[in-house]
């Protein structure tokens, strides 16, 4: 007992969590995904506000509740604040609250990391939420289609606030996307081979990776988007050269698949939610599994069916009609699944089991009006008609929020420790689910009725009204349900909640006290899919000590790093404890993008530079720092390192998923060139010089050989020569300057006016993105010159220059692309 108690004491030493102002510098997972699921649900009670607003303006006819302009700026700011401010990152929000516990992990990987998308998140929400009460709101609608949105003169300053406004929360989707990810491929217990991962971390790692391919694109649209508000930059300019339509492919490609990055992980809850309740493992685990591989990879092949009535060719309405279709399969597959595994156990239906079977019900009637959609004929009737209003909201309502509640209903006992009301969780559902079905249900027949969105009244006598009437009823009596859940959350006394109430399988009810900040009390290995059901005396056996990391006698941090694919242990990896460096970051980067939005550009400048400063400080003290000793002992008999590089550390993973993202995004901008050449007879037009061969050639070998320089740096600092490796860093700082200032001298010396041709645009898009690049490689080429010589970059602990390694391999796929599309593609078109 008394070794039990002192291990005890080690961890809470190690863990502790300060009070009063620096309580905002602590970055344990547990808290920060506390912070960011409190601030999703406000930006959804604010965004529900605004909806409110809306069907009051909509109960009658020829309302005069709100003006024209308001109402487009309350529509725009509804639908912005739901998609990206909420149904995003509560996913995000609630993976980095429970997953630590799942995968029985102290922590995930980068809890600064995960602190810093937060606050990036919680700025960029304010800003952009913020902007409807100083009349600047965003007025195009959420999905901004020039060329009214590209216009200036008509949407005022509220366009720049939702473009720069969503790049910088776009920063936490992926920083966010980069820890998930990591988290459950390098974090999880001794035994839990990939194979016996909870269908929850399963969910996870897909939505990771569909937001690394989907997020980027946008990104991309952003900056062409951006580039010609700012700097009147053609690329949406059918006058010169551009194309509105660019746009609409760059923003549904990241658009459709986000409706699935918002319903996987609602349906993750379900696929923790039915076993538990139906006491029996999931039927068809491996179905399941593929059901939603295949579900996030088709949804990138659809986008354009949100594009049918722009004229498309024939075959392409086939084609994506038809993958339309096809997706209803494996997400079937998924509902049937579930179905199934109900109908083999004995349900107990409690308040999260009464929300998941009207998730099911909900999603599946929007599923049905989905295949209808998806016919491009009956598609040409009902577009941008209240019929799509109904249809999206069954959707993501049904297929997000409705799992999401049943959700906070059984998570609430893990994460606070006590128990919601039975009786006010009975009536919280029943006035949700009827209030959505008698405010969305009627929308279906407005719309076949004719009634389109957008408009912010109507005339009486057109069949509308007292259907529009029973909507607005509908919603109010949905607030009314959504009310109780928020009362009952917040409500003083609630009965304490036992350990594992709902006698579920899984690791994250091992916790016990919710206010011990290291999770659980020792890291077990695990057999089975289940093991609190299937491995005896588990519990006990965790909470003696018996497993990995019973105790924090060097009162560090510390998690385990285990193998990708068999989960055997690697590493015992010490995490960064309390620092405000993130939040510091977030605010000097975000007020870079802020003073963009308003033209103050040394401002700007010098906020970004601040920024960049802190985030080397940040990565100095508390990444990858070199430890006093080599290995500990990690419970179990078994002594790990304490320092891991390449491929065993998490950090070189975390480097690869990041550029993997960014590649992404700049072949989306290679996509965008492209793009053009279809729809112009002559790409690149004649009269127009492509960027100067020479410089071009000059500047791409100089960054290749910088590339070379790093190659070699890593090999000779494998064989231990560190004044060779600091003349070889030194070289490579050289070379990638000179190569970023040809590559951009190149277009300037042939006198490529970026606002002429939409052609000069894209040239000076790649470059300065390349060029860019070199930069950043740059930095840290200098971070691991400054390195070396203070010691922290030798034989044995070279995981900076590794990792420094691994982006210049993408950074030269980058230089030899852009080669490939400004120089060579010219001469074979």
């Amino acid at each position: 007992m008394d070794r039990r108690l002192r291990q005890e004491e080690e961890l809470r030493a190690a863990w502790e969590i300060p009070g009063g102002w620096r309580y905002f510098s602590n970055v344990n997972n547990q808290v920060v995904g506390l912070w960011y699921t409190g601030a999703s649900f406000f930006f959804f009670l604010f965004a529900g506000v605004l909806a409110l607003i809306m069907r009051t303006q909509l109960a009658l006819p020829n309302n005069d509740l709100v003006s024209a302009g308001t109402y487009n700026q309350l529509y725009t700011l509804h639908g912005t604040m739901m998609m990206f401010l909420f149904a995003v990152p509560i996913f995000e929000a609630v993976a980095i609250l429970i997953l630590p516990q799942m995968l029985a992990a102290r922590d995930l990987p980068f809890p600064r990391l995960s602190a810093f998308g937060f606050w990036c998140f919680l700025i960029g929400g304010v800003f952009v939420a913020g902007s409807i009460f100083f009349d600047a709101a965003p007025d195009s609608g959420w999905f901004m289609y020039p060329p009214l949105a590209t216009d200036t003169k008509q949407t005022g300053i509220g366009a720049d606030i939702w473009l720069l406004g969503l790049s910088f929360i776009e920063v936490a989707s992926i920083a966010a996307a980069v820890e998930l990810i990591v988290g459950v491929l390098k974090c999880r217990p001794p035994g839990m081979r990939i194979n016996l991962m909870p269908l929850y971390c399963w969910y996870v790692l897909i939505v990771g990776g569909m937001i690394l391919f989907a997020f980027p694109p946008l990104i991309a649209g952003d900056i062409l988007f951006e580039m010609q508000r700012l700097f009147d930059w053609p690329f949406f300019d059918p006058a010169r050269g551009g194309d509105p339509v660019l746009w609409q492919h760059l923003f549904w490609i990241f658009g459709h698949p986000e409706v699935y990055i918002i319903f996987l992980p609602s349906i993750a809850l379900l696929a923790m939610i039915v076993p538990t309740f139906a006491q029996r493992p999931i039927l068809g685990y491996g179905w399941i599994v593929l059901a939603a591989v295949g579900t996030g990879f088709l949804s990138f092949g659809l986008w354009a069916h949100h594009m049918f009535t722009i004229g498309l060719p024939a075959l392409s309405l086939g084609f994506f009609s038809a993958a339309s279709e096809v997706v209803a399969i494996p997400t079937g597959v998924q509902i049937f699944v579930f179905v199934a595994t109900l109908l083999a156990g004995r349900v107990i239906f409690s308040i999260p089991m009464l929300f998941a079977t009207g998730a099911l019900a909900i999603f599946v009637f929007g599923g049905l009006t989905g295949v209808m959609v998806a016919l491009a004929p009956f598609d040409w009737q009902a577009h941008d008609s209240y019929f799509i209003v109904a249809h999206l909201h069954y959707t993501l309502i049904g297929g997000m929020f409705f799992p999401l509640i049943a959700g906070v209903y059984y998570f609430h006992p893990f994460v606070v420790g006590t128990m919601l009301s039975e009786r006010l969780g009975r009536w919280s559902f029943w006035l949700t689910f009827s209030g959505f079905n008698i405010a969305f249900l009627p929308m279906h027949i407005t719309g076949l009725r004719g009634m389109p969105r957008r408009i912010f009244t109507y005339p009486d006598g057109l069949g509308w009204d007292w259907l529009n009437l029973v909507s607005t009823l509908g919603a109010f009596t949905m607030v009314a349900g959504v009310a109780i859940l928020i009362l009952d959350v917040l409500r003083p006394g609630k009965p304490r909640a036992p350990r594992n109430p709902w006698n579920a399988g899984t690791l994250e009810w091992v916790a016990g006290d919710p206010t011990e900040p290291w999770g659980i009390r020792s890291v077990p290995p695990v057999s089975s899919r289940y093991p609190l059901w299937d491995q005896p005396n588990l519990l006990r056996d965790i909470d003696e000590g018996r497993f990995y990391l019973p105790g924090s006698p060097d009162q560090r941090r510390e998690t385990m790093v285990t193998d990708v694919l068999d989960a055997t242990p690697q590493q015992v990896l010490r995490v960064p404890g309390n620092s405000f460096l993130p939040m510091a970051a977030a605010i000097f980067i975000g007020g870079s993008f802020i003073a963009t939005t308003f033209h103050w550009w040394s401002a700007a400048l010098a906020s970004g530079i601040v920024g960049i400063g802190i985030i080397l400080i940040w990565l100095w003290t508390g990444t990858a720092v070199v430890p006093e000793k080599e290995t500990t002992d990690a419970g179990m008999g078994e002594t790990l390192p304490l320092y891991a590089s390449g491929s065993a550390s998490v950090g070189w993973w975390a480097m690869f998923i990041t550029m993997v993202g960014d590649g992404t995004a700049f072949l989306s901008l290679v996509f965008a060139y492209f793009y053009y050449w279809t729809i112009h007879p002559a790409f690149p037009p004649a009269a127009l010089m492509p960027p100067d061969t020479l410089l071009t050639l000059a500047g791409s070998g100089a960054a290749l050989l910088g590339w070379a320089a790093m190659l070699a740096a890593r090999r000779l600092n494998a064989a231990d020569r560190p004044p060779m490796v600091r003349a070889l860093l030194s070289l490579a700082i050289a070379l990638a300057l000179i190569g970023a200032g040809l590559l951009i001298a190149a277009p300037w010396r042939s006198a490529l006016s970026p606002t002429a041709h939409v052609y000069a645009a894209m040239v000076w898009i790649l470059v300065i993105w390349t060029a860019l690049h070199l930069v950043v490689g740059v930095l840290m080429q200098s971070y691991c010159l400054a390195g070396s010589y203070a010691g922290r970059l030798s034989r044995r602990h070279e995981i900076d220059l590794r990792n420094v390694v691994l982006y210049w391999h993408f950074a030269a796929l980058t230089v030899a692309t852009t080669l490939a599309v400004v120089v060579l593609a010219p001469l074979a078109m």
